[in-house]
């Protein structure tokens, strides 16, 4: 029996020449006791079609109906739990997850809404933090306190709008296990919109992609048996077959191959040596040890005495590798790249790049943060300009306005380059720092989680981006990651760090995959899952807290 049913549904924002339609001809049926995952990407109208289900918005044509009636506003019986946390700062745990029981049950006694309470605050695992506010928890401990809320109110359906997106990989995976759980026992009915794949095949009965101009797309039927565990999933071969049939059919539907590279990269040197195409993208390699991290500890002071973020770091890397960095949040990724930017003083060990001790700041090794950083006043190709006119003072006007514009054309900015910063997506805003980066034609690259803000389409594409640009360059390169999907589609070898404090590597992977590399043909090769394991056993071995064990003897590159 269906619970929820949407009928020739359509969304549509502004009137006249404005209008823009969001959602077009939705018909949905979701059954009574189901699991179902909308998945989608930026932009398709996953939450303004949750809106609808709560009530919060109304359709400009087609209808909501729950239980054959009519949605017309909110009600108790469909309770949401938004991206963001909406908890009231003054509020503690329990009082903000009592604010809702006494909305919906105001009869119940002050006991009896007392036991409510703490029965939803121990269901999500916070008992323990029932008397702190907001401001003292993490941004997991958050979302639970906003899961219990919903909980409490005994919805009928509980509608979940990107819960997770804004949480690290492993709370985001615990969190998601919890949901999974707590739906196991109350089998409420669930709709949950996220943009992760692997998030949905674990949570759902059925997923339906919602597609960007906003119709439903192909729907998928997850036989998996319940409960699901990730890593076990790895080696399933239904898992397998069904993540490569969503992830294939989202990059159909998503990613539009994008026709350019007209420009040519002029023959000028940057003052710290190289191009003529990146010396023929790096012509033979090898040069052993072009970058070698030496025994790196960082040693932070605190009141109570020295604390140990990394000790005995300890890598060389080749010329021309790209290397992924991957580990628990806290275990020291950032402070390693940090180090060799020449950001973060070393405590103790050193860094050489290419013969030379790395200290200080220098063009020659370019970076690429999370957020990009830039300038919204200018415009795209004002801002990659600023790194390109320092590293090229020997350069023409019109020989360093050509570098950046291959390399905006490179990133698919062939059409945006005199736009201004602050009217690009944060997708757009990232591609400008990628293209920034490689214009300074830099000896060694590093990536601080460059797409760990994006949603997963965007990412995907980034990614392939980054992998299109980086085989023309060959340059050097670190990329810092908590995703085990990009850290093996980027890397020659997967470092691996233990937990801090004195995190260090505790295993290093080789990902011998052939390149050029894009996600669709990895999921299909034989050794993909085989290299996922490895990555994902180390993680979930450290998952709890492990202390480090002794690193490998042979780090160096072969």
């Amino acid at each position: 029996m269906s619970i929820l049913k949407l009928e020739n549904l359509s969304k549509s924002f502004g009137v006249g020449t404005a209008e823009a339609k969001v959602l077009n001809d939705i018909n949905l049926e979701v059954e009574e006791g189901e699991f179902l995952v909308l998945l989608g990407f930026s932009g398709t109208g996953k939450t303004t079609l949750i809106n609808m289900l709560a009530g919060i918005d109304m359709p400009t044509n087609g209808s909501v109906s729950f239980k054959g009636k009519p949605v017309t506003g909110p009600g108790p019986e469909r309770g949401v739990i938004f991206q963001s946390y909406s908890l009231m700062p003054w509020l503690t745990v329990s009082g903000n997850v009592s604010l809702a029981v006494e909305t919906v049950f105001p009869k119940l006694s002050k006991a009896e809404r007392a036991e409510k309470v703490a029965h939803y605050v121990k269901m999500v695992g916070l008992s323990h933090a029932a008397s702190r506010r907001p401001a003292e928890l993490s941004g997991g401990m958050r979302q639970r306190v906003n899961v219990a809320r919903a909980l409490a109110m005994n919805p009928e359906v509980l509608l979940l709008d990107e819960p997770l997106s804004a949480l690290d990989a492993l709370t985001r995976a615990n969190l998601a296990d919890e949901i999974e759980h707590i739906w196991e026992a109350d089998k409420k009915t669930c709709v949950l919109i996220t943009n992760d794949v692997d998030e949905a095949i674990v949570l759902a009965d059925r997923i339906i992609v919602l597609n960007p101009n906003g119709t439903l797309g192909e729907e998928f039927k997850v036989s998996i048996p319940r409960p699901r565990d990730r890593v076990e999933m790895n080696n399933d071969e239904t898992f397998k077959k069904l993540r490569a049939d969503v992830t294939s059919y989202l990059m159909d539907v998503g990613i539009e191959a994008k026709v350019e590279g007209s420009r040519q990269l002029p023959d000028v040197t940057p003052i710290h040596g190289v191009p003529a195409a990146v010396a023929q993208a790096q012509d033979g390699m090898i040069e052993n040890r072009f970058l070698d991290f030496s025994q790196l500890d960082k040693v932070y002071p605190t009141p109570k005495g020295p604390l140990t973020v990394v000790e005995d770091f300890d890598l060389k890397i080749n010329k021309g590798e790209f290397i992924s960095l991957i580990g628990h949040s806290g275990c020291g990724k950032s402070t390693v790249l940090t180090m060799a930017a020449g950001l973060n003083e070393i405590s103790k060990g050193a860094i050489k790049l290419d013969g030379r001790h790395v200290e200080g700041a220098d063009p020659e090794r370019a970076v690429v943060f999370q957020s990009p950083n830039l300038f919204p006043w200018l415009t795209a190709r004002e801002n990659v300009a600023i790194g390109v006119d320092k590293v090229y003072p020997r350069a023409s006007v019109a020989e360093r306005q050509d570098v950046v514009e291959y390399y905006l054309e490179r990133v698919g900015l062939a059409d945006s380059m005199n736009k201004g910063a602050a009217d690009l997506s944060n997708g757009m805003k990232q591609r400008v720092g990628i293209a920034r980066a490689f214009a300074l034609s830099p000896k060694l690259l590093l990536l601080d989680e460059p797409f760990g803000m994006l949603d997963s389409l965007t990412r995907w594409e980034l990614q392939e981006v980054l992998m299109e640009v980086w085989s023309r360059t060959k340059v050097t390169a670190i990329c810092v990651t908590h995703d085990v999907d990009e850290a093996i589609l980027l890397a020659d070898r997967v470092v691996m760090m233990t937990n801090g404090p004195q995190a260090t590597i505790g295993k290093i992977t080789d990902v011998k995959l052939p390149r050029p590399r894009t996600r669709k043909a990895l999921l299909e090769h034989p050794d993909y899952y085989t290299y996922r394991q490895e990555v994902l056993d180390f993680l979930e071995e450290y998952e709890h807290g492990a202390k480090p064990k002794p690193k490998p003897k042979a780090i160096a590159a072969e």
